[in-house]
Parts: structure tokens; C-alpha cells; sequence
């Protein structure tokens, strides 16, 4: 059902609409919300005490100009609640001022209650509609454009209404184990009676949406024939003499994986392994070490990257350490003419070592003798990407490598038909990095700092999650804004600025200048999170820390803490609350990145492992809370329903859709 069937979805609301991933009538009913507001239980701020999370209903009475003049350039609103006045305040966010009007809203935050002066740090705010059905749990969606809370309510909740999607767990599981109807769910999770119905029907969802994730894998790897068709002649000493040009003693980690993977390429089967390991871990080198075997052996070899930086880094890696082999490089930044001439020399054999992005992919790229293949970073492709490299090599042995620690239980799952080797240990050089949660009250000291360092001739990133300025409620920076905002304020330092949207060629002269020190700071989205190497950056910064998963701030924390010097992760709060504290109080504490995932799947879902709360690329998983159970119950539904012959038509066609979906990059 398109769109505009829905009454109040003009044409100018569907584009807007199309911004957030929802291009049918059935994505309103997946688009589920990102926070809710317990209208049932708003405070009276008289009887909050010092530091309590309240939703407090109010007038705002008076917005003052922005102090320009003082140092943390504050908005400041004048408020009422009940004949109780109070202020609230917000620090370094100039942009708010724009953003609230006199009048009555919901805030969401932090009470100060000092000497009895009552005030609210920061607050979440949204306007506060007279409408009657602003009652009980009220949901709170992302937004784009002119789009507002009201307008995304009453589509959801007229889709809801037109569109009826059917599940495809088969009905005897669905009776046997007494499975809620997805009608019911669907209506729960936007209109929820109370926070256990919100969590009853998620977990439901979730269910569903994973039932057709395993089973599409269940489809994919069936069949697959594993027969070793190339054959390996190098020997333990080769590879040991080839390890020592990495100029440090490997790690029993990477010792034990290298070890591992000179098994596979000599056991009767092809290899098809995953190599995780926490930032920092070595993966890079125990994959050298097996494009050695195969260029050893007489073979060919590819290292698929995700972006153009990563692939340029990995290219001059290649060429460093294989001197006598001849490496290509194919990118689609690279000019026609270009890509024609590498094309020609892989296509006769004169190319021992493809190193590139996605342009290696593409069907007119023939690698004769592709014995080896290296997929970086896989989380960032989809499964058919791989598939299509792996094709170009016929029984090639495939190695993925992983800089996310990847939880057991989702491990066990998406890998079933895997063999995992997981590096444990670091190198005894990586620096631990310092991780602190700033306030808002200290923030321009930190930046004080950080012009210091930039001063003593260290570089830093700041990181931020949304590239353009639009209307989502609350106070989230854009990269932009925070670009302006900080030249302004730092004046002496140089700024660079990066993200999703720009071409590979600029993000890659962006990631080039401030590699060379042509950049003292870098401005970025989580662009970043996969990048080239800079040793002389020590500081990192997330601005709305809360916003992002565990496991992909330990990434971005991982892009500092490189060289030999100190480094520091400052991590900075949007809209405070205790769940986000907590969150953000186990990476403080934690440097074990499995650990963190661990913690991550417990806390929010897997939705982050693939990308998919970024890219939306699978709406079915995203801002949806569940257990890691609900995995394993989607799991054990799955095998029930293949193995009782189950798998019916609908089953499969839902599989086979979610399949395609996972086809293209779900990042930047």
C-alpha cells in the first residue's frame, strides 16, 4: 500500500517520510519508536530532590536571547509548574532557542535543587499537545524535515488501522508456544497500555523479525558444497620467516589464528572462518600472514575493504609487505580509464594481490586462480556481497574479519556454518585509553584542554550521529553545526570536517590531510569508525554518547589510543537518564570489548552488530528491546520449522526478501 493512502500523507510528507527509511504503508507499522513518554506518572517539581530523572508538565513563560558572552554560550527559558517557578537550562546549544516558544511542553531531564532554586540541566522537550489522546505512554519517533510528534502519530496509527501484515511462523509453532498475534504487537509497541505491554509486544516483534533472519541464513548456506579445490604448498617455516617482517613477536592470539587458518588451507574442505578481535588486536597481520600462503603456493589473492580510506590503507600495507608480488588497487573512485586498464592486467593473470572496495565486485572483474579472499570489516557488507567475491574464485577460502566483538550467543547463530577464531590478547604497545563522562558544566573546560593539546601537537576527533540540522526534538548536534560551532570557538586550531555524505575521494583527501597533520582536529560522523591509522590522535569525543550502542562507542574509542601516548575518550550526554548513565558507566569501566558487547546485547538488542539501528537497512530490528532469549526462542522456532517441514511458501518468500535485503553496504 503506498503512502499516500494514508489520509494526512501529503506528497511533500512522503518525501519526508522517505528520508526516514519508511516508503510504504507497511513501514509506518514498523516504524517503531525510539522513546516514550510516561505521561502517567509526571512530577510535581515541589517534591523532586536534587538530581531525580522527572517528566514535568510546565509553561514555559519566557525564552531569553542567547548569552553569547558567556563561556558556555547558555539558552535560557524562564518556567511555571503549578505556580512554581523554575528555569531550565541549556549549555553550548545556542541552536535550542530556535526550537521552543512560549508555551506548554513536556520536559524530560535532570532536577538541580540547590538553596532551593529549582532547575532543569539539558531537559529532553516536547510540546505539550491539549489533545486528549496525549494520555498514558505516549511514543516519541524520529523525525525529518517538517515532520512533527502529531503527524507521525496519527499515520502510524491510521496504517495500523489499514494494514494487516500476516506472520510467517508457521501456525502449529504459533499455537504450540502460545505466540502473541502480530496485530496485537504491532498495536502494543505504538500504543502501549503500560511499559510491560511495550516489552511483551518488542520481544514478539523481535521474534518475528529474527524467525525470518535464521531462516534466510538457513536458505543461504544450504547446499553449499565445501570441497578444497586449491591446493597448498607452503610450508610452517615460510610462514614463521614471513611472520618475523611484522618486526614484533605475535601475541598467542594471533599465533594460535594463524596456526588455525595453515590447518584449514591443508584439511580437505575449503576454510570459511571468521577472525574477530577487539580493536587493536593484530587481525591485519595473521591476515597477511594467509594471503602469504596462497601467493606462496602459486595462487592469487583479494582484501575486500569497506571504504575507499580503508582500502587505500590496506593497499599500502600490501605492497609493504609483499615486495615481490604485484598488488592492484580498484575503487570506484578511481577514472574509468583507470578501472579499465586495472581490469585488463587482473584478467591476465599479472595481478597477484586485488586490493579494493566494492568495485571488485562487479561482474566484469575476472581474478583467475582466486585462491584467498580477505573481507574486512565483513558487518559492513551484506551476505551476497561476499558470496559474489567468493564466486569470482571457485573454492576459494574465504577469511572475515571482525573489529566487533561479536557476543557468543549472536555468534553461534549468524555463524553457525563458521569456524570462529577469536584473538583474546593486544599488543603489550596498545595504550589503554582513559574513558570520562563530561558534563554539561564542564564541557568548556574540556575544550580548553583539548586546545592544549592540539597546542603541545596532538590531534583529536569529535564525532557526532546526524550530518544536517532538522526539526528531531531535543538538543542533538549536528556535524555541521558542530563544525561552525567549534571553529568558532577554537579559532586556532584547524578543523576538518568528514562525513556519510560526502564522495569517497573527499573523505579519503580529508582522512589523507589529517593523517599528515594538515588537520589538528577532525569533525566526523561515524565515518570514522573504520578509518586509516593516526597514531598522533589521543583525544576522542561523542557528542550524545547515549545514542549509540556500547559496542560501536568502543569502536570510535578505538580510533585514539594508537601510538605511544596517553589517550582519552570524553564522552558527552544529550539527555541524561539513569539507564544511559549506566550504559555509558560500562564502557567507562571496560576495556574488554567482549565484555562490552556482552553488555550491549543485554541492554539494548543486536541490532548494532550489523549496522542495522544506523541504516535502517532492516526496519524489522530497529529500537526494538529484547533479550538475547528472544534470539535463541527465534533460533529454536526456525529449526522446529524445517525439520517438521514447516517451511512453507510465505516462510520462504519473507526469508528470501530479508535475504536481498542484506545486499547492499548498511553504512557509509
Amino acid at each position: 500500500m503506498k503512502l499516500t493512502a494514508i489520509r494526512s500523507i501529503s506528497e511533500k510528507r512522503e518525501k519526508d517520510f522517505n528520508k526516514l527509511g519508511v516508503f510504504e504503508a507497511e513501514d509506518l507499522v514498523r516504524f517503531y519508536p525510539r522513546a516514550y513518554l510516561d505521561l502517567t506518572e509526571r512530577s510535581s517539581l515541589r517534591s523532586a530532590y536534587h538530581n531525580d530523572m522527572v517528566l514535568a508538565a510546565c509553561e514555559v513563560v519566557k525564552v531569553a536571547p542567547v548569552n553569547y558572552m558567556s563561556r558556555l554560550k547558555t539558552v535560557k527559558v524562564y518556567c511555571n509548574q503549578d505556580g512554581l517557578p523554575f528555569v531550565a537550562i541549556w549549555f553550548n546549544q545556542p541552536y535550542v532557542r530556535e526550537r521552543i516558544k512560549p508555551g506548554e511542553y513536556l520536559f524530560y531531564g535532570r532536577v538541580q535543587n540547590k538553596y532551593g532554586q529549582i532547575s532543569m540541566v539539558n531537559p529532553s522537550f516536547e510540546p505539550l499537545d491539549k489533545n486528549e489522546r496525549l494520555k498514558g505512554i505516549v511514543p516519541v519517533y524520529p523525525l525529518k524535515g517538517g515532520l512533527t510528534q502529531k503527524v507521525v502519530r496519527n499515520a502510524v496509527s491510521e496504517a495500523l488501522k489499514k494494514v494487516h501484515i500476516d506472520s510467517v511462523i508457521p501456525s502449529p509453532l504459533a499455537e504450540k508456544y502460545a505466540l502473541a498475534p502480530l496485530a496485537k504487537s504491532f498495536y502494543d509497541i505504538h500504543n502501549p497500555p503500560d511499559m510491560n505491554a511495550r516489552d511483551a509486544a518488542s520481544e514478539r516483534l523481535a521474534l518475528e523479525e529474527y524467525f525470518i533472519l535464521i531462516s534466510a541464513f538457513r536458505i543461504i548456506k544450504g547446499g553449499k558444497e565445501d570441497v578444497r579445490i586449491h591446493k597448498y604448498g607452503v610450508t610452517a617455516a615460510e610462514v614463521k620467516e614471513f611472520s618475523a617482517r611484522f618486526g614484533f613477536e605475535f601475541t598467542d592470539g594471533q599465533k594460535r589464528a594463524v596456526n588455525e587458518i595453515f590447518s584449514d588451507l591443508r584439511s580437505p574442505t575449503r576454510m570459511n572462518r571468521l577472525l574477530q578481535g577487539d580493536v587493536g588486536s593484530g587481525k591485519t597481520a595473521v591476515a597477511l600472514c594467509g594471503i602469504y600462503m596462497a601467493l606462496k603456493s602459486g595462487h592469487k589473492a583479494a582484501y575486500l575493504s569497506p571504504t575507499e580510506v580503508l582500502a587505500a590503507q590496506n593497499y599500502a600495507l600490501l605492497e609493504r609487505y609483499f615486495p615481490d608480488y604485484k598488488v592492484g588497487y580498484l575503487a570506484g573512485g578511481m577514472t574509468a580509464k583507470e578501472k579499465r586498464e586495472m581490469k585488463s592486467w587482473i584478467k591476465a593473470g599479472a595481478v597477484d594481490i586485488v586490493c579494493g572496495t566494492h568495485a571488485m565486485i562487479q561482474g566484469d572483474v575476472d581474478i583467475p586462480d582466486l585462491a584467498f579472499i580477505v573481507c574486512d570489516e565483513q558487518h559492513r557488507f551484506g551476505v551476497a556481497q561476499r558470496n559474489a567475491l567468493a564466486e569470482k574464485g571457485e573454492g576459494a577460502d574465504m577469511l572475515v574479519m571482525s573489529a566487533t566483538p561479536i557476543p557468543r550467543t549472536l555468534s553461534l547463530i549468524f555463524y553457525g556454518d563458521l569456524d570462529v577464531t577469536t584473538i583474546t590478547d593486544k599488543p603489550k604497545a596498545r595504550q589503554e585509553v582513559a574513558t570520562n563522562i563530561i558534563p554539561a558544566a564542564k564541557y568548556e573546560d574540556m575544550l580548553d584542554y583539548i586546545g592544549g593539546e592540539v597546542r603541545a601537537g596532538k590531534q583529536a576527533y569529535f564525532v557526532c550521529s546526524k550530518i544536517d540540522e532538522d526539526d528531531e526534538e531535543g538538543s542533538l548536534i549536528s556535524v555541521k553545526e558542530l563544525f561552525e560551532e567549534l571553529k568558532n570557538r577554537l579559532p586556532y586550531v584547524r578543523f576538518g570536517l568528514l562525513h556519510g555524505r560526502m564522495k569517497e575521494k573527499e573523505k579519503a583527501e580529508v582522512m589523507r590531510a589529517f593523517k599528515e597533520r594538515e588537520y589538528d582536529c577532525l569533525v566526523s560522523t561515524t565515518v570514522i569508525e573504520v578509518g586509516v591509522d593516526v597514531p598522533n590522535a589521543t583525544i576522542m569525543v561523542i557528542y550524545n554518547a547515549e545514542r549509540f550502542g556500547l559496542s560501536q562507542l568502543h569502536q570510535l574509542r578505538g580510533r585514539v589510543g594508537r601510538g605511544s601516548e596517553k589517550s582519552y575518550c570524553f564522552l558527552l550526554m544529550g539527555a541524561e537518564s539513569d539507564t544511559a548513565r549506566e550504559r555509558l558507566l560500562t564502557l567507562k569501566n571496560n576495556s574488554d570489548g567482549f565484555a562490552i558487547a556482552e553488555k550491549d546485547l543485554e541492554m539494548r538488542g543486536s541490532g548494532d552488530f550489523f549496522g542495522t539501528r544506523q541504516s535502517g537497512k532492516m526496519p524489522g530490528l530497529k529500537n526494538l528491546h529484547y533479550s538475547a532469549g528472544t534470539i535463541f526462542a527465534a533460533k529454536k522456532l526456525s529449526d522446529e520449522a524445517f525439520e517438521g517441514r514447516y517451511d512453507t511458501e510465505a516462510l520462504r518468500d519473507a526469508a528470501l526478501k530479508k535475504y536481498n535485503s542484506l545486499k547492499d553496504v548498511v553504512l557509509n
